[in-house]
């Protein structure tokens, strides 16, 4: 099957709007067993230049693909950020809860890089508005679905996001070997759920998602 680029515009009818920017936003780690939730935002206004070659949905390129467009994608926006929320949080809060706390502290990287958030539109991947869910002052979200795949500052959010929890996954990986957290990056592989059945849970892992998965 064809893989199509993601265009701009979605953002760009959202700009000729009114909208001062758009911040593309999506999440990256939501099944994962072990590590955090990660939500990226992406910032682009009018003066946007053409998407970078090769930029998609994270879930569509290969791990070094991935890492470098990364930082293409960092030059690419006026902003961007990673907000996180952690596996002890994902337990206690759940994973619907936990999108929106990271994508808070997300937001709140934004305006403290100076992002007139209040002025902007969020564009966020799928039909759930879980950003709102977690702000005490709304903001103007549009739900898009395949916004990840479709649109060029989401996509952009997305390799940025999946990227940074990617590494992280490899420092834990290093840190508390055994449980392949560098290829499996958290997922239920059969590798990963055999080394918890050995070594018992870590840390890291949701523990309560591991009851369901038993």
């Amino acid at each position: 099957m064809a893989v199509s680029d993601p265009t701009l515009e979605t953002e760009l009818a959202l700009l000729s709007a009114g909208a001062r920017t758009v911040i593309g936003c999506d999440e990256v780690g939501r099944g994962a067993l072990a590590g955090p939730v990660a939500v990226g935002v992406a910032v682009i206004d009018a003066g946007v230049l053409a998407i970078p070659a090769g930029l998609r949905d994270s879930k569509l390129l290969s791990e070094p693909r991935r890492e470098a467009l990364e930082p293409l994608a960092k030059a690419w926006v006026l902003h961007s950020a990673v907000g996180l929320a952690s596996a002890q949080e994902v337990d206690e809060l759940g994973i619907i809860a936990c999108l929106g706390l990271a994508g808070k502290r997300a937001l709140t990287a934004l305006h403290e890089q100076g992002v007139d958030i209040t002025g902007s539109v969020v564009l966020l991947d799928g039909n759930d508005d879980w950003l709102n869910k977690a702000l005490s002052t709304p903001l103007n979200v549009v739900t898009r679905v395949k916004a990840d795949r479709d649109c060029g500052s989401v996509a952009a959010a997305s390799v940025i996001a999946k990227v940074h929890r990617d590494r992280l996954m490899i420092e834990a990986d290093e840190a508390s070997p055994g449980y392949g957290w560098a290829g499996n990056k958290g997922y239920g592989s059969a590798a990963h759920m055999s080394a918890i059945a050995e070594l018992g849970a870590h840390g890291l892992h949701r523990k309560s998602w591991l009851k369901i998965s038993a």
